[in-house]
């Protein structure tokens, strides 16, 4: 290729193709040869088929606009620039064609922009810009590597730091990308793309006093930056301000009518609020932008609303042109299985579901045996034993409710339910828990070198334990209103039942448990904000769930009590017995106003919102039936589970 030798390198690239169809390095080299040789078409099938499968490859997309660009469609070239750039900041080339373009255009204001984010990247020293190519390609290990030998060599460099806590923030380790960003704000502190990522972390840990507080910081530091203005108001969100964040996204819309992204995030806070009529119209609005998928998903997460037949054709183009980033075929195919599911063509909507779910487990690291490991240092370390020779330590304080179980499985029902009682407040899926055994997996128990948690369990003193429970109490303080109690209905704290007994012995813990078809064909059909990484996959699901139930069983087995079971379909059969149990479970009295939960107005944030506004139906229990044929990877995967006959 360097030679010009276009026929002899095509010859070499298809024996590599040969050996391996999949070679994306090889199609994307066999596409540039291709457009070198002025065979337009042919380079548009190869690259069309290579986007197909990697949705998110920079250079593949940097090469659909290199070919609009030579074949005279200069818009289109524009829009695959920005394309290769969402995905690959680190392409110079795509940067300066597109600059080029824009300014032969007369987009003088995109051109500006642009010309300073190309020369931000010159500036940056070589291995930062390789660090950030790396990260493009999702290797995140080997840009952690790199990173830090530069951090080694030339300390404290705010960039650097700024790409060690965003693989901090890929993988996690949330608190040490806080304490990065933190520092190197100290360093260069009108740096605002510091500031914009440490007010994104903060909101990842739930401290959204503090992000909302440096949002502020920004906008008062350019009241006029539109951008600065949406941090803020999403911050007012997640701070419960309503009235706030609508506010601010409206005035956003005065001078931006038709910003998808700001439509979108309104539409949220109004579906929240219990305004569906007037999200929907946002929404819509939004969906009406090119490429904005999740305003497509978020109309079909509301599991009301119906798309014409025209919204679906729509969907069906969007999905299909080249160029569309791989989140947006993500929203679009999820979106998609839920229309062709209300239009009772199960056929097409598993279609839709399946391919959606595949391109989002190909973004993610999850891996079942993990799990399944974690699962058995759980039941290996907290035995009958330790729990009882701890009897007695911990905060005494017996405020929190757990809810705990599958995704899906009930518990925004069950929170709803709850919340309409004078003495208990519904929060949110709070991040605590999980966050306190990820300090402690980070440390090292004994002389081991592997992870500590939970074999670091055996270690905590009394004291210790009484502590991390006081700092649950005080760290939810901000989610609460002064009712006696308060639920936590993070489904995953499931998996550190053992934990919060340990830290806080006189909490409730409720178990909401689903049939297992059914609850796991509804993970499948949920695209989830985040984590459930579990949920992409049949077998996934299957063994997961599996896992869930022994963990289950093991708690009940060394904490006899300690969890209340609480079934789905048994609450629906008689909710008013279910929840008189219930009650006299958590020692409250029997409230009318509970089996009344729908009438509340409370603000509800998960995809279960709108379901929970009505009274208890029966209606969608059994729908994974229709989907039967192509459910059996997940009925073997339950295997034992499974109730005899399913």
């Amino acid at each position: 290729m360097r030679g010009g030798d276009f026929p002899a390198a095509l010859d070499a690239l298809a024996s590599i193709l040969a050996a391996d169809p999949d070679d994306g390095e090889a199609a994307y080299l066999k596409a540039v040869c291709l457009r070198f040789q002025r065979r337009f078409d042919d380079a548009r099938r190869e690259l069309e088929q290579l986007l197909e499968r990697e949705p998110e490859n920079g250079r593949a997309l940097q090469e659909c606009a290199h070919l609009a660009r030579d074949t005279g469609q200069l818009e289109e070239a524009v829009h695959h620039y920005g394309a290769a750039l969402r995905a690959n900041p680190a392409l110079v080339a795509s940067y300066r064609h597109r600059l080029e373009l824009l300014t032969g255009l007369g987009r003088d204001a995109e051109a500006r922009a642009t010309a300073a984010q190309l020369e931000r990247l010159q500036s940056l020293p070589a291995a930062l810009v390789a660090v950030t190519d790396l990260l493009a390609q999702g290797r995140i290990i080997q840009a952690e590597k790199l990173c830090r030998q530069f951090l080694r060599e030339t300390p404290h460099h705010p960039e650097a730091m700024r790409l060690l806590a965003d693989i901090g923030v890929r993988l996690g380790a949330l608190e040490e990308a806080q304490f990065l960003l933190e520092s190197a704000c100290e360093l260069e502190p009108d740096n605002t793309l510091l500031r914009i990522d440490l007010v994104r972390v903060l909101s990842k840990r739930q401290r959204f006093d503090e992000s909302l507080a440096q949002a502020q910081k920004l906008t008062q530091s350019q009241p006029d930056n539109l951008q600065f203005r949406s941090l803020q108001a999403i911050e007012e969100l997640q701070l419960g301000h309503y009235a706030r964040a609508i506010a601010g996204f409206d005035a956003i819309l005065e001078q931006l009518p038709g910003d998808a992204a700001t439509l979108t995030s309104r539409g949220h806070a109004l579906k929240t609020c219990g305004r569906t009529d007037e999200a929907i119209a946002s929404y819509e609005k939004a969906a009406q932008q090119a490429q904005h998928g999740e305003a497509w998903y978020a109309l079909a997460n509301l599991k009301t609303y119906r798309f014409s037949a025209a919204q679906i054709e729509r969907m069906q183009h969007l999905a299909g042109r080249s160029g569309t980033g791989l989140m947006e075929r993500i929203y679009l195919a999820f979106a998609l299985g839920k229309a062709q599911e209300d239009r009772g063509d199960y056929a097409a909507s598993f279609t839709h579901y399946a391919r959606g779910n595949a391109l989002k487990r190909g973004q993610l690291r999850y891996r079942g045996e993990r799990f399944t490991a974690e699962v058995e240092a759980q039941c290996a370390t907290l035995d009958r034993a330790l729990l009882e020779a701890h009897a007695g330590s911990g905060c005494t304080d017996p405020d929190p409710i757990f809810i705990v179980g599958m995704p899906r499985a009930g518990s925004t029902l069950l929170e709803q339910i709850l919340a309409a009682h004078s003495q208990v407040q519904g929060t949110r899926e709070l991040p605590n828990i999980l966050s306190l055994a990820q300090r402690l997996r980070r440390r090292r128990a004994g002389a081991g070198a592997r992870p500590g948690y939970p074999a670091v369990i055996r270690e905590l003193d009394a004291q210790t334990l009484r502590r991390l429970g006081q700092d649950y109490i005080e760290q939810t303080r901000i989610h609460r209103d002064g009712t006696p109690f308060f639920i936590d209905k993070m489904p995953n704290n499931f998996r550190h039942i053992g934990l919060i007994h340990l830290i806080l012995p006189n909490a409730r813990i409720i178990d909401a448990r689903r049939d297992p078809m059914a609850c796991c064909f509804s993970n499948f059909q949920q695209l989830f904000a985040e984590g459930q990484e579990f949920s992409y996959d049949l077998e996934d699901l299957g063994h997961y769930y599996r896992d869930y139930v022994r963990l289950m069983e093991h708690w009940d087995s060394v904490l006899p009590g300690r969890v209340y079971r609480l079934q789905h379909e048994r609450l629906l059969d008689d909710f008013e017995g279910e929840l008189r149990r219930l009650l006299d479970y958590l020692e409250l009295p029997f409230e009318e106003q509970c089996l009344h939960f729908y009438a509340s107005e409370r603000a509800v944030r998960t995809p279960s919102s709108e379901q929970v506004r009505r009274p208890l139906y029966r209606e969608g229990m059994d729908k994974w039936q229709n989907y039967a044929p192509w459910l059996n990877p997940l009925r073997e995967a339950l295997g034992p589970c499974l109730p005899e006959g399913v």
